[in-house]
């Protein structure tokens, strides 16, 4: 019988995050705590483990999103879950969902079965404020933009060149372009803005990719928010707002430790997009995990053309992390998908072995990065005996281990034999870890070499507005940057309606943005959105709560 995830929490005592702290070495001292079944790590600990070596760094990716999902954040759940059972010492690192998703598509995102981090209306919601703290930070100095520009605008900003929006967290395609300050001179000078979805934003971005409270500091006041009337940059250190930032981000920069269904520890902080930001919880999460933990698994958004292409060549790369094994998460779902299979009487082993070229593409990809891989079978109750084959015998021909497992159904007793071979090869093949790219090849150059090498792109084309931007950056010393592209998850390639492996196409980029505070440019890609809507169907719709306060339809 399948489990369902609601009943299989319910089912769960979580311990005291007391005990969890325990299991990993944190006192009192180390610890804030937010109730009895979560808290937040003190950036302290860092200086107080700094001579621990650190343990081994896991990276849980997956081949092309299809709408049935892969299983990535269970599987990353379910493998930590799985090395404690085989007496590692193993913590998980997640993202926080963003409510834009969770009403939206998806619905909750916090595993499932028995395989989830708990408590999960906690962390699906508002979770120990950290997405509030990072709205009102991004929110503060769009206000304090406008209020300089209204009472005088001494930095002589350009109205018609300003670049930093607003944000908020929630799906909501009306505030994508808006016009504000209307009504009179009282309410502020008028201009074109718009929003970001707080998943999206620079500050999110800079909340994980923040070393320290200092280099968090540093980082706001590197924020480009638009352009003077002499073309120069203008930052959130000339509107003096770094300070300001800093107070109300002051207890999101700490990590939220949690558990799972098994009790296994959980970090869970930061929460950017893959397909438009980096796609990777916080810097801070994965470095004090590091030194906690034996195995430290975290996972990476998307597919490996996202989340892990971000992960190695962007935060890897600035914090010289090594990363020692990835695990490509595949099912047979999704295989049938990219095979164009779209029932079980239209079935055929051409159709499905044309889907695993997928797997192949995500497969060979990670090895560009000189990261040993290993295949993790997410299995359906649907899946046939001959589908798993196919897909053994695709690893096997590719030379790459594979396991099959059952976290959804069985926790981490479903993934003993994928923890045992991911330890026999970190201990065994020794990681060979390289970005793509040095930071001092051309921006330019990174973008067409991500194109090409990654995404298996024949060529790329750079739209006039996006080119503009991308020179202005070139001008103003940012060449050295790393570069996150944002695009559809759903292809490899920026046209969300090409499954499989496309072929004969070329990447065209729309759009640029900066994100100095962060430390990386965007480039935007095909008509990839920066604040999603809602569907015609949300899962909203589903969702409710009880004359008991009980919460009814998250998952």
């Amino acid at each position: 019988m399948i489990p369902n995830s609601i009943a299989v929490e319910e089912k769960v005592k979580p311990l005291h995050i007391k005990h969890i702290m325990e299991q990993i070495g944190l006192t009192d001292e180390d610890f804030e705590y937010y109730g009895k079944f979560t808290g937040k790590i003190r950036l302290e600990v860092m200086e107080k483990f700094k001579d621990r070596p650190d343990g081994k760094l896991i990276i849980v990716t997956a081949i092309t999103p299809t709408p049935s999902g892969e299983g990535k954040t269970l599987t990353s759940i379910g493998l930590s879950q799985a090395l404690n059972r085989i007496g590692k010492k193993a913590i998980v690192t997640l993202r926080e969902p963003s409510l834009g998703p969770v009403f939206g598509i998806k619905g909750g995102a916090t595993g499932g079965g028995k395989s989830q981090v708990i408590p999960s209306e906690l962390i699906n919601l508002h979770f120990n404020g950290d997405i509030h703290a990072v709205a009102s930070a991004h929110n503060l100095l769009a206000a304090l933009i406008d209020a300089h520009i209204h009472h005088g605008n001494e930095l002589r900003i350009d109205v018609n060149n300003i670049t930093w929006e607003r944000t908020i967290d929630m799906n909501d395609r009306a505030l994508r372009h808006i016009v504000i300050g209307l009504g009179g001179k009282v309410n502020g000078v008028p201009r074109e803005s718009g929003f970001v979805i707080t998943a999206a934003s620079e500050t999110m971005a800079i909340l994980c990719m923040a070393s320290s409270r200092t280099d968090l500091k540093r980082r706001l006041c590197d924020i480009v928010i638009g352009y003077d009337l002499d073309g120069k940059p203008v930052k959130a250190k000339d509107l003096k707002a770094c300070g300001a930032m800093m107070v109300l981000l002051n207890e999101a920069i700490m990590p939220n430790l949690v558990q799972t269904t098994e009790h296994t520890p959980a970090i869970i902080h930061g929460g950017p997009f893959a397909n438009i930001a980096h796609g990777t919880n916080s810097v801070i999460a994965d470095k004090i995990a590091l030194k906690l933990a034996d195995y430290v698994v975290v996972e990476t958004g998307f597919g490996s053309d996202l989340g892990a292409e971000k992960f190695f060549d962007i935060v890897a790369q600035i914090h010289r992390l090594k990363p020692s094994a990835a695990v490509i998460v595949v099912s047979a779902k999704a295989i049938r998908y990219h095979g164009g299979i779209k029932s079980q009487d239209d079935f055929t082993i051409e159709k499905f072995k044309k889907g695993l070229e997928n797997l192949e593409f995500h497969v060979k990809n990670i090895r560009k990065f000189g990261v040993p891989a290993i295949v993790s079978i997410n299995k359906f109750a649907t899946d046939t005996e001959i589908e798993i084959n196919l897909i053994q015998e695709k690893c096997a021909e590719l030379g790459v281990e594979c396991a099959v497992t059952e976290f959804f159904t069985k926790g981490g007793e479903g993934g003993i034999e994928l923890a045992e071979k991911v330890v026999k090869i970190t201990e065994t093949i020794p990681s060979d870890f390289k970005p793509l790219y040095r930071l001092s090849l051309p921006l330019i150059e990174k973008i067409k070499l991500i194109a090409t090498e990654v995404y298996g792109a024949d060529d790329v084309y750079i739209e006039r507005k996006a080119m503009k931007k991308l020179e202005k950056y070139i001008e103003h010393g940012y060449d050295h940057l790393p570069v996150c592209i944002a695009k559809t998850p759903n292809s490899i390639s920026d046209n969300p309606k090409l499954i499989g492996v496309p072929k004969g196409w070329t990447l065209t980029v729309t759009d640029a943005r900066l994100f100095a505070g962060a430390g990386f440019v965007v480039a935007i890609c095909g008509d990839i959105m920066l604040m999603p809507g809602l569907s015609k169907n949300p899962a909203a719709f589903n969702m409710d709560v009880d004359e008991h306060g009980n919460i009814i339809g998250l998952f």
